[in-house]
């Protein structure tokens, strides 16, 4: 019987786990694989494999039962998920169903998530944008958080070696505020667009309308081709999967390409309920699961372990994670575990009419969106009221004329009309908002999961500087908007709850002093040195750039240092 006990050990050990199969988790998994690791991949979602169990991709609009749309019921039953972009017919099944994974809001906060091999990678918008020294130098100039241990040059390098990896599309801009990248083709400005940037350019000092760069094959390079990808098709129907691996997924590319190493085990419908810490070797030994169909725990076994289950998901591991030496938590020496949790502010944007360019018509799909507005708020020097700044996205379209009056052929005539309307044009607000210990989670004291793991609560809002910074992103983009000669400008505050943003960030902070930080420069635990946090929960900061190419290069460097330190018998 014991050395029964010792194979199913055996089994259950390997070199590297990585905790997610997301974003970040299946950049982890193609880097330890890589290198040669064992690696064993936890998802507690089920299983979606590229192609196979994408189920609506390719379907017409009528083939679906309720042409696109949500039936009121389902809405009803999910009532955090439906205001979701993505939350369509099309892609629902993507979609955690609320009732089925609680959590508790001190405070509104409306949590999306996507359960599944992949996550939200399925589901993303697709926009990547680097860091700047102005992003990373921030806290420090600015006096909130605490500083990065690292710069634009620690990351700079890593950038590179995933933008080539993954397919961006994108200009050299030639901005300081948005460093340049390994660029694909960019998808070009639409005529109204690229009025407003030339207007722009003109009119302003540091200010910018670029086109915005998105993970999306315009061109393959054979880098893809291997990867079994292929050029995107401009269908704009990305959160249904994407046959042909037109943008960047997690399914499409990274994971496919660790099981063709070899080295990969996945294993899905795993929820991890903690971390396990040996106190005599001093460090975490492997990862406790609970199967979530047979509730069956069973504990698998590594010498390093990438946490990568996304922000929220990962501060309640690592809360739940107690022993002996770390009763608040892994790590969590410097008690701030959970804390200085952010978000970016999406709460307001503009439209306006546009008179003339009646020559022009929109032909296709734009699958980047249109324009980008880098920050220009706070850049150089401190000039508000507030601190930090706010991007912007931008998008201008040209409709048909339509009328539903009539009835019978009348009706189907107007309907039909193939005659234009005017052009219109519209931005949305992307800020960044400041980490505070007053923005936290911790796990519940009472309620539990199915699984038997404490109920995440989140205690997160907005404050004064969002206020302000929400107010002076409408006076200036209407100004902009009254310079170019728009017309009807309406400009709106809504009052979405933090959350629907999708950029979660923070709670497992990176720092210099592991009294009030959780990590390292190489997101390596300071009181546990083989366990790696590279998602979202890393950031000590969170700018106002889409985060998730960030934390692709964050983990392939995290990833490249761990082996590196494991070789040398530091881990």
């Amino acid at each position: 019987m014991a050395n029964l006990n010792i194979d199913s050990t055996k089994e259950r050990t390997f070199d590297a786990i990585v905790i997610g199969s997301g974003m970040s988790g299946g950049w982890a998994a193609k880097e330890l694989t890589g290198k040669g690791l064992k690696t064993l991949m936890l998802e507690r979602g089920r299983d979606v494999k590229h192609l196979k169990d994408y189920p609506t991709t390719n379907l017409y609009p009528w083939e679906f039962e309720h042409r696109g749309e949500v039936p009121m019921d389902i809405q009803e039953a999910n009532p955090i998920v439906n205001r979701c972009y993505a939350f369509h017919e099309d892609a629902m099944h993507f979609f955690v169903k609320d009732h089925e994974h609680p959590y508790v809001q001190d405070k509104p906060f409306d949590w999306i998530r996507g359960y599944q091999v992949g996550g939200k990678s399925l589901l993303w918008a697709r926009q990547t944008q680097r860091w700047s020294d102005f992003d990373f130098e921030g806290p420090a100039r600015d006096g909130f958080a605490v500083d990065w241990p690292i710069r634009y040059k620690d990351i700079a390098p890593w950038y590179s070696y995933v933008e080539k990896f993954a397919g961006i599309s994108g200009n050299k801009d030639g901005l300081a505020e948005l460093p340049d990248g390994e660029f694909l083709p960019a998808f070009p400005l639409n005529a109204v667009e690229d009025y407003f940037s030339k207007h722009v350019k003109t009119a302003y000092k540091n200010r910018h309308v670029i086109s915005a760069r998105c993970a999306h094959l315009s061109k393959p390079n054979q880098i893809h081709l291997d990867q079994g990808r292929a050029q995107c098709q401009e269908r704009t129907l990305c959160q249904r999967g994407c046959p042909f691996g037109g943008y960047f997924s997690a399914n499409a590319s990274t994971i496919p390409w660790a099981l063709k190493s070899g080295n990969l085990t996945l294993r899905p419908f795993s929820v991890v309920q903690s971390i396990i810490y040996d106190e005599q070797k001093g460090k975490a030994t492997g990862v406790r699961v609970i199967d979530t169909n047979t509730k069956e725990t069973i504990d698998y076994y590594a010498r390093i372990i990438f946490v990568n289950a996304a922000a929220l998901n990962t501060n309640l591991i690592l809360l739940n994670s107690t022993s002996h030496r770390f009763p608040n938590g892994l790590g969590n020496d410097s008690g701030v575990l959970g804390k200085y949790f952010a978000f970016h502010n999406y709460s307001a944007h503009i439209g306006a009419e546009v008179e003339g360019f009646e020559e022009w018509a929109t032909d296709g799909r734009n699958p980047a969106g249109g324009g980008y507005i880098p920050r220009f708020r706070n850049v150089y020097k401190q000039e508000t009221n507030f601190l930090r700044g706010y991007a912007s996205g931008l998008s201008a379209y040209r409709g048909h004329k339509r009328s539903w009056d009539g009835v019978g052929e009348s009706l189907k005539s107007n309907l039909a009309s193939k005659d234009y309307g005017p052009w219109h044009v519209g931005s949305h607000m992307m800020g960044e908002t400041i980490p505070k210990a007053s923005n936290f989670v911790a796990l519940d004291s009472h309620q539990k999961d199915a699984w038997g793991v404490p109920l995440l609560k989140i205690s997160v809002d907005y404050d004064d500087n969002d206020e302000k910074m929400r107010k002076d992103y409408v006076e200036q983009l209407t100004e902009m908007f009254t310079t170019a000669g728009f017309k009807n400008i309406k400009a709106e505050t809504n009052s979405q709850a933090p959350g629907l943003d999708i950029h979660e960030m923070g709670g497992v902070r990176m720092g210099h002093d592991p009294k009030s930080s959780m990590l390292n420069k190489w997101n390596q635990l300071h009181a546990c040195n083989n366990v790696f946090v590279t998602d979202g929960a890393s950031m000590t900061s969170t700018s106002c750039q889409n985060p998730s190419l960030t934390y692709m290069a964050f983990t392939a460097r995290a990833a490249d240092y761990a082996v590196s330190e494991m070789k040398k018998g530091n881990i």
